[in-house]
């Protein structure tokens, strides 16, 4: 069985544009509330618990070299 995290992409308010932006990182709840971003709780994904760093967030390359059926 696969140990599937949730896992959510870093937002941030863009201040020139009052835009809410990707920041080009996903990490668990926990990691990104930590740091200091918001998450979009609308959009959740789900990756193997592997795949995550000692911070809790996606490694990226790690999930590119692994085909998976499910998408990040």
């Amino acid at each position: 069985m696969l140990n599937l995290i949730e896992v959510f992409d870093a937002m941030r308010l863009d201040l020139p544009t009052g835009h809410v932006v990707w920041t080009g990182l996903t990490g668990t709840r926990t990691a990104l509330k930590r740091d200091g971003f918001e998450i979009d709780p609308k959009r959740p994904a789900y990756c193997p618990g592997e795949w995550l760093d000692e911070r809790g967030y996606l490694d990226s390359e790690l999930a590119r070299a692994h085909p998976r059926p499910w998408g990040i």
